[in-house]
């Protein structure tokens, strides 16, 4: 029998609060992923060709290929080897609306770990011990914050130190989330 949404919403609150003072000392304190980004030379001139065009906000990739088939073609084949070889984010123009963007974060962090306490609930009872909890809440929830970033790198290019710097924060977040879980684990 998994736990009811009342025996969840509590630890997944907490988590999620837990989860992002985390993530904001990790961004604002530490600032590790600082190093995740690099500046072009010709910042300006890129960011001009980029804007001369108004692109609408989403994903570019330089060179343009989503058919497989033309990755066969000479000229495409040229176009790879010429370089640069990048995929492009554009965003809509202005700041980034930071209330809205940290909104996001704590519903990311809530619905995570509610839905790592529901899946938890599918494998434990009420009553379980504080480290059987502790150790599956913790798989889960590593699962669920870091296991995706890996196909950035592996697809898109991302650095792997970058990557591994995904997977410590999700490694944290799974820590906190599991020991909050473990001490709210309901008795039998």
């Amino acid at each position: 029998m998994s736990l009811t949404v009342t025996q969840l919403l509590l630890p997944a609150a907490l988590s999620a609060v837990l989860a992002w003072i985390a993530s904001t000392l990790i961004h604002l304190v530490i600032k590790y992923h600082n190093s995740d980004y690099k500046e072009l030379k010709n910042e300006a001139s890129v960011a001009d060709a980029i804007g001369a065009e108004s692109p609408e906000k989403g994903i570019y990739s330089i060179p343009y290929c989503v058919d497989m088939k033309k990755m066969g073609d000479e000229d495409m084949q040229a176009k790879f080897a010429k370089g640069p070889v990048a995929f492009v984010t554009v965003f809509d123009n202005g700041m980034p609306q930071m209330g809205k963007l940290i909104l996001l974060q704590i519903i990311y962090f809530f619905v995570g770990a509610f839905l790592i306490g529901y899946c938890a609930s599918l494998a434990m009872q009420p009553g379980e011990d504080y480290l059987v909890v502790f150790r599956a809440v913790s798989a889960i929830a590593f699962l669920a914050y870091g296991w995706a970033v890996i196909p950035f790198s592996i697809w898109y290019g991302h650095l792997w130190s970058t990557c591994a710097k995904y997977l410590v924060d999700a490694l944290i977040y799974a820590l906190l989330t599991a020991g909050v879980y473990a001490w709210l684990w309901p008795a039998a």
